[in-house]
């Protein structure tokens, strides 16, 4: 008879809106195991599985902590409550926690007051208005029992009208009978119970053994304060995602740059400061989802994208969202346009490994090209796609004309290896200037290079090409860098978030400029771990074809919790996302 061996869950905390699955060991009547499912339209010898969720809901609510999800909460910022901070923002588990946050905390209180000052109620949604003399208190009565009843945790509870059980000052509550389960903002603070038997098919009654699992108390998915558009192309005021969450201007588009770490290399080994359940897939997807989704970018440079995340996730997720993923995943990188501003017009990928292989073919003696294409073979490509615009450039030279874009997604994934780097980089842009020669076409050159400012592969891309004695040259066994004179492209690039440092005044501009670094005009950083923090990922674009409306601003250490980095569970990458809205120079005709 069907019979089931065990049961567990792949993580012990449960997040609001990530899918939770159990593991469902079976032994058939023939005495194998397997995870398939038999559901009731499909029984097996006369028997099927049932599966039913419960919410536990003890008479004594309980907050949990904002900065440690998975403890309680004993005390609560009244600064937030009377600013009408996310009231889940501001529950604490202890006040050496509230104390060890305060850098952090601090901002959602600056926040709120600039928010108020600089537009009055735009920004009441997200975080009310603001009133100063509540800063920095905090109320602590939340353990005692008299004060547990008045924890709603941000929304009355909206529970099923049939109570399905109730003991010893718990009720269950029947939330859901298939094998997986999302909790809801209402299962809050509350412990979830798995349930899993064999039924038999004729009488629809259990056999055997009822298995069960208790979850630990849900958590809200931790938030991080949205990133704002800042404005620099001489517009003072603090560009904001209209009510569709879109730029408004229909004249500009918006290009978004993000590496969102492989699963693969998503190792508590690896990142050991950041929580288990904040580094599996199933919470990392949908906390990455939320967060691509919400810059409502027009076009979407994502890497580190394994087949299987994109062909069962990205893809039709983001496609529900308005983001055509005509391109095929192609080693790590991903290309989404979205269909009501974009149309395809050709592809085109850069296959390093075929390049590496006419290279040695070419400059290395036979007896040594084994070893050269083992240096030089990395599996990793760039994807070009060339698109049209469906809106008007608003320009009079521009009436009639097609809009045409060309954007390259590229991650450069070699590490030690600084004339490989190099050279990939190179080999990428001798590409891109076959098709600027074949049209007149502005260039987005996007992804992750794994390549400080001042590194001969950033200053091949920024300044178009790459002094004879830089240090970088030294290392170079087989020769693909000589000579040095061909180091050069004619594209005239530039780095979008160098506008911050080049471009005018304004609202929000001095605060990313103390986010810049002065010597190489780009970001302190866009990848932060505890090994390394640095820039290694950039937007390019033509300068002369394109112009720089507004940046999405860059986090900086208050913007990350004290004594962590990234991967955490608010930022579900060691990366961050760079994101540029452009508008296309007017041309004169030929």
């Amino acid at each position: 008879m069907l019979s089931v061996v065990r049961v567990h869950l792949p993580s012990d905390i449960p997040i609001v809106g990530c899918e939770l699955t159990p593991y469902v060991l079976l032994r058939r009547p023939d005495k194998t195991v397997t995870t398939d499912d038999v559901p009731e339209s499909a029984p097996l010898d006369g028997h099927f599985l049932r599966y039913k969720w419960y919410r536990i809901q003890s008479d004594r609510k309980v907050a949990v902590c904002s900065v440690h999800p998975s403890e309680q909460a004993t005390l609560q910022c009244l600064g937030c409550v009377k600013s009408k901070i996310p009231v889940a923002k501001s529950y604490h588990c202890s006040p050496k926690c509230f104390s060890d946050a305060w850098q952090h905390h601090r901002v959602l209180h600056d926040r709120a007051a600039s928010a108020i000052n600089e537009n009055g109620n735009e920004e009441e949604e997200l975080f009310g208005r603001f009133n100063s003399s509540g800063s920095g208190v905090i109320n602590t009565s939340l353990s005692g029992p008299a004060s547990s009843a008045s924890l709603t945790n941000g929304s009355a509870p909206l529970y099923p009208a049939a109570v399905t059980q109730r003991s010893g000052g718990e009720t269950w509550f029947e939330v859901g009978h298939s094998k997986t389960y999302t909790p809801s903002a209402d299962d809050i603070g509350h412990v979830l119970k798995f349930e899993c038997v064999v039924v038999d098919a004729e009488t629809k009654l259990p056999v055997g053994h009822v298995n069960t699992i208790l979850t630990s108390r849900v958590i809200p998915a931790p938030s991080p304060t949205p990133r704002r558009l800042i404005p620099v192309s001489g517009v003072d005021v603090i560009r904001h995602l209209d009510s569709d969450g879109r730029i408004s201007s229909s004249g500009t588009f918006t290009v978004l740059s993000y590496n969102i770490l492989s699963d693969v290399y998503a190792t508590s080994e690896t990142y050991s400061y950041c929580p288990s359940w904040a580094l599996s897939w199933p919470y990392r997807r949908q906390n990455l989802l939320r967060e691509i989704v919400g810059y409502r970018a027009d076009i979407v440079c994502l890497q580190e994208v394994q087949s299987d995340h994109y062909e069962e996730f990205f893809a039709p997720e983001l496609d529900k969202h308005g983001l055509r993923w005509k391109y095929p995943y192609y080693d790590g990188c991903a290309t989404f346009f979205r269909r009501d501003r974009f149309s395809h017009v050709k592809k085109y990928e850069v296959e390093f490994n075929k390049a590496a292989q006419s290279l040695t073919e070419a400059v290395v003696p036979s007896a040594q090209r084994k070893t050269a294409l083992n240096r030089l073979v990395k599996d990793n490509v760039a994807l070009i796609v060339v698109l049209e615009a469906k809106f008007s450039n608003q320009g009079a030279d521009n009436v009639g004309k097609r809009q045409l874009l060309c954007v390259a997604n590229t991650h450069v994934n070699v590490h030690d290896l600084k004339d490989v780097k190099l050279w990939q980089v190179l080999t990428l842009l001798k590409g891109l200037e076959k098709i600027a020669a074949s049209a007149d076409i502005p260039m987005l050159v996007c992804g992750d290079f794994n390549s400080v400012p001042g590194s001969a592969p950033h200053a091949l891309l920024a300044m178009g090409k790459v002094d004879p004695l830089h240090p970088d040259l030294v290392v170079d066994p087989l020769g693909i860098l000589r000579p040095h004179s061909k180091l050069t492209h004619q594209l005239p690039l530039v780095s979008a978030y160098s506008s911050f440092v080049r471009l005018g005044v304004g609202l929000g501009l001095e605060q990313q400029r103390r986010r810049m670094d002065p010597a190489t005009n780009e970001p302190l950083f866009t990848n932060c771990t505890r090994d390394f923090i640095g820039t290694l990922d950039y937007v390019f674009y033509t300068a002369d074809t394109l112009t720089v409306e507004s940046l999405l601003e860059l986090l900086d250490e208050e913007s990350l919790r004290k004594d962590t980095a990234l991967p955490s569970p608010e930022w579900s990458s060691d990366h961050i996302a760079l994101l540029a809205e452009f508008r296309c120079k007017s041309r004169p005709r030929r």
